[in-house]
């Protein structure tokens, strides 16, 4: 019974059909009484049926051609009452047409019933077609959107199915197609017209769009240029543009992480999967942004056993409901000798270093306790790896190890050297580098976006300042991907990209969220140990690998027997800075400017 009363573009056009000819049927008769005063003749009875059966058809070809018995009843507005008096004009006109020609056959017939008809069909067709949208605005139902859905794919018909059946509140007007592909010219997709890239603005604004829905996959650049468009044609707030998720085809807000994801063209997912399947992964840090993808990413390529390890209670907590079947470790990297029960209980076949303090001032704060949890815990890591015949270990590193000015960078750069010079028998050991990653808990895009809805101002520490950026889970992938290809001993970067200016990135959140003019931007200052501009490279000397998008920086020798002394002082020192130094000697304390 249910699927029966399911609403379909079928049973929606049958029912106009039927109801536009039952109230033609009603508006002429009504127009035959007012005329002749409810008493009519008999003998003008006998042209009644004739002009009805005309007039009625004439509508209902022109309802159809024009398309009207295709728009949604609860979304009927001042375009479809404009095209209601069109189609009333157009077909009363062809109606006097034929009379014309056939007057013998209509004779005798009252002409003025014919203009009180006009009006009534109007008034009462209209009336049927409004009945759905003035009743749900008389409950309070929220206003439907006029809505651009951008892409011209299966999924343009999913969304209009659903737009059609109620399931979300936008009206689907017109089609972007961002193809170039002539078949699309003119071309309708459930009777909705697709309309080139280069029309957009003309469309939206001919339309009154008032939000857009991209169904289409987009580059970081192309997504900039459609919402450039959509900005000028007014539509600023981010909350009216939405995207269909990839994944499970929900809709979903459009994020500054889209605008500034950069899609790897060189990731290689049946690599991670070959790398990956099968095996025994431990992953430290893995409740936190970068350790829980890598966890989720491992649990989708199809690990035997996933074991997590978290300082935090409430991280792993959190890990541990999405990955539910993965092994839960409440253990400090730092204590190594727990590390090492562990490693010889479980004997991973991988293991996954994510595990440090990576917030810049909190560290320059704290530097003991940075000191020893990013080099200590790290260096347990590792040895524990190559105790227990770990097959390969992947070091988690940064772009702010390139030249550090703070101490952060200057821990991480640490555990790159020990990666790379500790005698690691039978285990391979790598490094990877790189950036910031969108929406980790550290990163600006939250506190940006909270302090836009508090109304202002958005903080940033320089106008000049510059940052790369990777989405977390294309950053972990390639992780992954790295890992498979690894030998040991070398530290990889990962390509980000061009660098994005702070101040650029805060501004386009601004608008995105419609409070441009609203919210202003002030300047805080660099804080103690902050560049300028971050690094991915210390110098030219690079190396590719056979994915663009992973390179191998030039190895820097260092005596492992030097490097284990320099690690001791280093964990003793009062001075942290300058221990560091001597194991860093390009840590600087100035900032980059």
């Amino acid at each position: 019974m249910k699927r029966l009363l399911r609403p379909t573009s079928l049973k929606r056009i049958l029912f106009f059909v039927i109801a536009d000819t039952l109230l033609s049927l009603f508006t002429l008769y009504f127009a035959y009484e007012l005329r002749f005063n409810f008493d009519i003749p008999s003998e003008f009875l006998d042209s009644f049926w004739l002009a009805f059966l005309v007039i009625a058809t004439l509508k209902i070809i022109l309802f159809y051609i024009t398309n009207l018995y295709f728009s949604v009843w609860r979304f009927f507005g001042f375009y479809e009452a404009k095209s209601i008096v069109k189609i009333h004009i157009f077909a009363y006109v062809l109606f006097f047409i034929i009379f014309i020609i056939f007057d013998k056959a209509f004779t005798p017939f009252p002409r003025s019933v014919m203009i009180i008809d006009f009006f009534l069909s109007m008034i009462f067709l209209g009336i049927l077609r409004a009945s759905k949208r003035l009743m749900a605005e008389s409950v309070g139902i929220q206003e439907i959107k006029p809505t651009l859905i951008i892409g011209a794919n299966s999924k343009t018909s999913t969304i209009i199915q659903s737009a059609l059946k109620g399931e979300i509140d936008y009206y689907p007007k017109a089609i972007i197609s961002l193809s170039h592909n002539d078949t699309d010219k003119n071309a309708y997709i459930n009777n909705i017209k697709i309309y080139e890239l280069e029309k957009m603005s003309e469309i939206a604004q001919q339309k009154k769009i008032t939000s857009a829905i991209i169904v289409e996959s987009l580059t970081s650049k192309e997504l900039h240029s459609i919402v450039d468009q959509l900005n000028r044609v007014g539509i600023f707030d981010i909350k009216q543009i939405k995207i269909l998720g990839a994944q499970q085809d929900k809709l979903e807000d459009l994020s500054i992480e889209d605008l500034l994801a950069r899609h790897p063209k060189d990731l290689d997912t049946q690599v991670i999967g070959d790398f990956i399947k099968g095996k025994s992964v431990l992953i430290t840090g893995a409740g936190g942004s970068i350790g829980s993808e890598i966890v989720q990413q491992c649990d989708r390529f199809g690990a035997t056993s996933l074991t997590l390890i978290d300082s935090s209670e409430y991280n792993l907590y959190q890990i541990g409901e999405l990955v539910p079947d993965a092994t839960l470790k409440l253990i400090n990297v730092t204590d190594s000798n727990r590390l090492k029960k562990l490693f010889a209980k479980i004997k991973p076949d991988i293991v996954i270093h994510a595990a440090a303090y990576k917030h810049v001032p909190i560290c320059e704060e704290n530097q003991d306790m940075a000191v020893f949890n990013n080099v200590q815990g790290t260096k347990n890591v590792i040895d524990a790896s190559i105790e227990h015949g770990v097959q390969k270990v992947v070091i988690i590193s940064t772009d702010k190890a390139v030249r550090p000015t703070n101490v952060m960078g200057a821990t991480k750069r640490v555990t790159e050297l020990y990666a790379s010079s500790v005698d690691a028998k039978e285990t391979e050991i790598v490094a990877v580098r790189f950036g910031n990653v969108l929406g980790s808990s550290g990163s600006v895009i939250p506190k940006f976006k909270q302090q836009i809805e508090h109304g202002g101002p958005v903080t940033v520490t320089h106008p000049d300042i510059t940052r790369y950026f990777m989405l977390i889970p294309e950053a972990c992938q390639l992780v992954l991907q790295t890992a498979s290809i690894a030998k040991g001993g070398e530290l990889f970067i990962l390509d980000m990209g061009e660098p994005i200016k702070i101040v650029d990135l805060a501004r386009q959140m601004i608008r995105l969220y419609g409070k441009e003019g609203e919210v202003e931007i002030t300047y805080s200052g660099l804080r103690p140990g902050e560049k300028l501009y971050e690094e991915l490279l210390i110098d030219d000397s690079d190396r590719e690998t056979q994915y663009s998008s992973i390179m191998i920086a030039k190895p820097t020798p260092y005596s492992i027997t030097k490097l284990n002394a320099d690690i001791d002082d280093l964990l003793k020192a009062q001075n942290k800075v300058a221990a560091l130094q001597q194991i860093v000697p390009e840590f600087t304390r100035e900032s980059m400017v």
